[in-house]
């Protein structure tokens, strides 16, 4: 009980410091939207997710940052065929500022690319937080849409990006261990982290019942067992021009935009892009840092 007391305790104040934020966003312009991608278990696509969905938000004119946050395995600089000279886990060594880590991608997309197999900074810790903290703050203006592209799982990086950002978007498959380890994943951020408001995404699906289908069966399973609610935001097909997009390091609306993957993926773009009509964001990109910070600090 305590525990739970402190954690609302901890938001309240959060939020009285985010609307007295001298910097916080223009009443004119949107405030940034900080997005995880996140997914129970391995090999369900989700970063094609992310680099599919940047590239649309980013043809809407909207700036778009991608944060990849699996700090061990970076994916996201592979799938646009870059070759970044430094990373965050230069960062966090105290190597290089977050500025000269920063990578242009394509149409105009940023991108903080993470470190291939280096497991030094899979676990983060407050200083590293604090230092992030501040070096992102000066950017809080420049995005519409932070993309976080999470590492699978459940670790400590998991639970603490999903519970930081504003909006959370499980990826998964119709494959019974994905929808499972997916449920695993929204049950530990629900009842450890207090989070209530999960997107689905179902991926690889050989029909749209297939996608309502997994929508069914969690949704089942979450109003018996669980006080969340889960929102259908679209489905993406199964296709073997994604293999080929991969191997030539581009995304799928890049190289083939009329297949019917693409669309679905142009349709999901669109979902994304409206602003949220049913739920209180957690806060601007500011709230954001400053949760990245104190969620450490519980």
């Amino acid at each position: 009980m305590a525990e739970h007391t402190h954690h609302t305790d901890q938001a309240s104040t959060l939020r009285d410091m985010n609307h007295s934020n001298p910097t916080a966003p223009h009443p004119g312009r949107p405030a940034t939207r900080v997005l995880s991608v996140t997914s129970g278990k391995g090999g369900v696509g989700k970063t094609a997710v992310v680099a599919n969905l940047a590239i649309l938000l980013a043809r809407m004119e909207k700036r778009v940052l991608i944060l990849d946050a699996d700090l061990g395995l970076a994916n996201i600089d592979v799938v646009f065929g870059l070759a970044p000279g430094y990373n965050l886990n230069h960062f966090f060594a105290g190597h290089q500022n977050l500025e000269a880590i920063l990578v242009d991608g394509p149409e105009g997309i940023k991108i903080l690319p993470a470190g291939s197999g280096m497991q030094r900074f899979t676990r983060l810790d407050s200083q590293q937080k604090m230092r992030l903290l501040e070096a992102l703050e000066s950017m809080n203006s420049d995005f519409d849409f932070v993309l976080i592209d999470t590492e699978a799982g459940i670790s400590e990086n998991v639970t603490y990006f999903n519970t930081a950002a504003q909006e959370i978007l499980v990826v998964t498959t119709p494959d019974p261990t994905a929808i499972t380890d997916a449920y695993a994943l929204m049950k530990l951020l629900s009842t450890q982290h207090y989070e209530k408001r999960f997107s689905l995404i179902v991926n690889c699906i050989k029909s749209e019942e297939e996608a309502l289908d997994v929508y069914r069966k969690l949704t089942m399973v979450a109003n018996r067992y669980l006080d969340i609610s889960i929102d259908y935001i679209g489905s993406i097909p199964r296709d073997r021009l994604m293999i080929d997009a991969i191997r030539k390091q581009q995304t799928l609306v890049q190289l083939f935009p009329d297949c019917r993957t693409s669309h679905a993926f142009k349709a999901l773009a669109k979902t994304v892009a409206q602003e949220p009509q049913t739920i209180q964001p957690k806060g601007s990109i500011q709230f954001f840092w400053k949760r990245l910070l104190e969620f450490n600090a519980k």
